[in-house]
């Protein structure tokens, strides 16, 4: 039989660690731990936390999980999934935070953390795009096209109808490689210049184009393509 959390001694106990020594303290599956508030018979919410991260490849890959494969999980029904689904968006919102009240340029890294976050966890390819006004502060972030694992199909007419909607100056394209290979191939770089002269009939500028996965993000501006 598993031991109960409650039975556990305190400092042993997430929330209990949590109050005393703060959340950079705690390990993963604590972290888990505490959104998931239960476990399942013979599992308690820690042991719970440590299966989830294990079957989903850790942090990262359990906030990216399909809600189908999270509640195919015993014991994991709609309200933990949303419940994990709310921190992933409340993180990537922390985020954007800063880009609409800043020039994105202003910070680089920034822009591609979020992209990361946002799109780097899928199991096929996303193509999304950044709309920004003439100050390059972000106005509208849309996610456009989902491909198969290894394409997606881009249509620069979508586009520019989207950054038209939004009276976007300039626009930052980008989409994942779920192979965990930043690097573009020579349909990103095709891509690329169809959307860069698509928008540039209507005077508005792509800035960038970054593919990214995971833990990487390959910048076209940075690498002298654009």
């Amino acid at each position: 039989m598993s031991t109960r959390i409650a039975d556990l001694p305190p400092d042993a106990r997430p929330r209990e660690k949590l109050l005393a020594r703060g959340p950079q303290a705690l390990a993963d599956a604590e972290l888990v731990a505490l959104l998931l508030r239960s476990g399942v018979r013979g599992c308690n919410a820690l042991q719970l936390g440590q299966r989830l991260l294990d079957a989903f490849g850790g942090l990262h890959g359990l906030l990216h999980a399909p809600a189908a494969s999270l509640r195919a999980v015993k014991g994991l029904g709609a309200a933990k999934y949303a419940e994990l689904a709310a921190v992933l968006e409340m993180a990537r919102r922390a985020l954007a935070e800063p880009m609409r009240e800043r020039r994105l340029f202003d910070n680089p890294d920034a822009v591609a953390d979020y992209l990361r976050l946002w799109l780097g966890g899928s199991p096929v390819e996303v193509f999304a795009a950044l709309l920004l006004d003439h100050r390059h502060r972000l106005l509208h972030a849309q996610q456009l096209w989902r491909g198969t694992l290894a394409h997606t199909s881009v249509y620069p007419r979508e586009l520019v109808k989207l950054a038209l909607a939004h009276d976007a100056a300039a626009v930052i394209v980008a989409h994942n490689h779920p192979s965990g290979v930043a690097e573009p191939s020579d349909c990103d770089r095709q891509v690329t210049q169809r959307l860069k002269s698509a928008l540039g009939l209507l005077d508005i500028a792509l800035l960038d184009h970054l593919v990214v996965t995971r833990a990487q993000a390959f910048s076209f501006a940075r690498n002298g393509l654009l």
